[in-house]
């Protein structure tokens, strides 16, 4: 049992239990390429929370790590057979209801582990704030937590090397063989400020790529996995750490 789990966790030890953080991994599920499960986000982000809070429990950090949410916007990708798509409207509706019950118990502290493109909770936040001011809610993407090109050389997105490298760390008996992916071919916006950081329109999967992935994952290792996870969640654990740490009160300086 750890305690820092919610799942694992019982009310014995947390009925009076401090807890200064509270960590939620959030993922999709969709398909990816041809060769890794539609649970990949969901495997991903909640086995990133788990280790990065795992190392973060051992340095001091009171925290408690809620059930991943294994359901992301996809409205783009409607037409992908079983896409399971929840709207942002859904997903802001979870997310007040779970500040609530985290503003009713104390815990002023909300970090929300996000591992899906598709999923943004930047504006969710704004909106919570008026409604939770003694909360403090912040948001990240593991993926972005460290530069991918240190362990990658091919990038992409989606079911690509990074992705098919972390597969095949944490489960790898839920990924075919590399030989079995499309080769993740993906077509850009004939407007070029689509395709730059300052424009954005979303994309019609299907007519992206046909094997629904975006990337080649042709090089990817279990052995770049175990680095870029280890990388990601020392990453992770310090945003955790730091949290916990800090007066949401003296959040500035």
């Amino acid at each position: 049992m750890n305690t820092f789990i919610l799942a694992e966790s019982n009310w014995k030890t947390l009925q009076d239990a401090h807890i200064e953080v509270a960590i939620l991994p959030w993922g999709a599920t969709e398909a990816h390429n041809l060769h890794l499960p539609y649970s990949t986000d969901n495997i991903e982000t909640e086995r990133i929370a788990r280790e990065a809070a795992r190392k973060a429990f051992e340095k001091g950090a009171e925290i408690i790590v809620l059930p991943v949410i294994p359901y992301g916007v996809n409205t783009g990708q409607l037409d992908i057979r079983i896409n399971i798509n929840i709207n942002p409207s859904t997903q802001f509706a979870i997310l007040k209801d779970i500040t609530d019950v985290l503003n009713r118990h104390g815990i002023r502290k909300f970090l929300i582990v996000n591992g899906h493109g598709g999923n943004d909770f930047k504006q969710m936040i704004r909106e919570l704030g008026p409604l939770f001011p003694e909360m403090f809610i912040a948001t990240c993407n593991w993926y972005q937590a460290v530069d991918q090109s240190r362990f990658f050389e091919a990038g992409g997105g989606h079911a690509d090397e990074m992705e098919t490298s972390l597969m095949l760390f944490l489960e790898p008996g839920l990924v075919l063989p590399v030989g079995n992916a499309g080769k993740g071919d993906a077509k850009k916006f004939r407007i070029k400020a689509l395709n730059e950081n300052w424009a954005w329109s979303e994309r019609k999967w299907s007519r992206v790529t046909s094997d629904t992935g975006v990337g080649n994952p042709s090089k990817a290792t279990g052995e770049k996995g175990e680095k870029y996870f280890n990388a990601v969640t020392d990453s992770l654990c310090e945003l955790i750490v730091d949290l916990a740490r800090t007066d949401v009160n003296d959040m500035y300086v």
